[in-house]
């Protein structure tokens, strides 16, 4: 039991390190990323599985096996090299964990990006804020306007609070490396494949119900701290109209989980996001969230970002006091 508790310490010492680490470096694009390769994986399989000439149950099945086969692989390998890391001595496990996890986590890589977009509005620059939503949304952006790129930027920011930075959190906090690489195997692949459009609906179907499932719980306590981080947050904030629309509009979405940060973000900044998008050419209806009582301008960006990192900082506190109450008081 001794040896289990001060593994415990290690695995928050790990962590901790892992979460500044996201803050400080992010993803630097010349180091090798395995969301990266679980990327081209998933590309890989689903080129030569999706054969738009079979029927839908065949195709489910083999969006199946897309799904079973880059998440045991993942785990596979991830598993291994954190078991023989901690054999060789606690430290050398504890650093590999932590390298492991911080590439799990998106804070400082959403950030960056979106602020991207930030300053390309305030330089009066559209064309290039245009290409920069274009690099964190999935919709298409040629013909957004600049309060539509905001809306865009604002909506990514949200919505990944949980899927880039919360949930990776709460996983690698019960399972460590092993569970949150699988969280972000299940994740990367919905991102590519778990579009309802004719090409992906069947493929993709196992994917993105794995990751609705998955982002069930984290969804949710995401939208909950973001409410709390929203009353901290400063007085251009409002908490209490952030509970409001997270009540009122947290399943206004066909994902069950994609609402619940985006309707606190919403009622806390005072505008309205979501509603039509085009994807792939083709508009896609979306009811809205929020309140138009003013519309966005582009301090919305820094203000959704503000709301991440104080989300992420008591999500992570949380999680940390979760470690140690549940295991380390034994």
């Amino acid at each position: 039991m001794e040896n289990w508790k001060i593994y415990i310490y290690y695995h928050m010492g790990a962590l901790a390190f892992a979460w500044l680490l996201d803050l400080i470096i992010g993803d630097p694009y010349w180091i090798p990323h395995p969301v990266r390769w679980m990327g081209r994986l998933t590309g890989f399989l689903e080129h030569h599985l999706n054969d738009s000439k079979k029927n839908g149950n065949v195709l489910r099945i083999r969006g199946l096996i897309i799904v079973v086969t880059v998440v045991s692989l993942s785990a596979l390998i991830c598993g291994p090299v954190i078991i023989g890391a901690y054999r060789i001595s606690m430290i050398m496990g504890a650093m590999v964990e932590a390298v492991i996890s911080c590439y799990m986590l998106s804070c400082k890589c959403l950030y960056t990006e979106s602020m991207k977009v930030y300053h390309a509005l305030i330089q009066g620059d559209l064309k290039s804020a245009v290409k920069a939503v274009s690099m964190i949304v999935g919709r298409d952006t040629e013909k957004l306007d600049s309060k539509g790129v905001i809306r865009a930027a604002v909506e990514t920011v949200a919505e990944n609070t949980s899927d880039g930075v919360v949930a990776p959190l709460f996983y690698l906090a019960i399972g460590g490396p092993v569970f949150g690489v699988i969280y972000k195997s299940v994740n990367t692949m919905d991102s590519m494949i778990g579009y309802r459009d004719e090409k992906y609906r069947n493929i993709g179907y196992f994917a993105a119900k794995l990751d609705d499932i998955l982002n069930f719980i984290p969804s949710r306590i995401s939208a909950l701290i973001m409410i709390i981080a929203a009353f901290t947050g400063g007085r251009d904030l409002d908490h209490k109209n952030a509970f409001r629309i997270f009540i009122r509009d947290r399943y206004k979405h066909e994902s069950p989980n994609s609402a619940q940060c985006e309707s606190v973000c919403a009622g806390a900044l005072g505008i309205r996001l979501a509603g039509p998008a085009s994807y792939f050419g083709k508009t896609v209806e979306k009811q809205y969230i929020g309140d138009n009582l003013r519309e966005p301008e582009t301090e919305d960006i820094k203000r959704a970002n503000r709301l991440m990192l104080l989300t992420s900082l008591m999500a992570f506190v949380l999680f940390e006091v979760m470690i140690l109450m549940t295991w380390g008081s034994e």
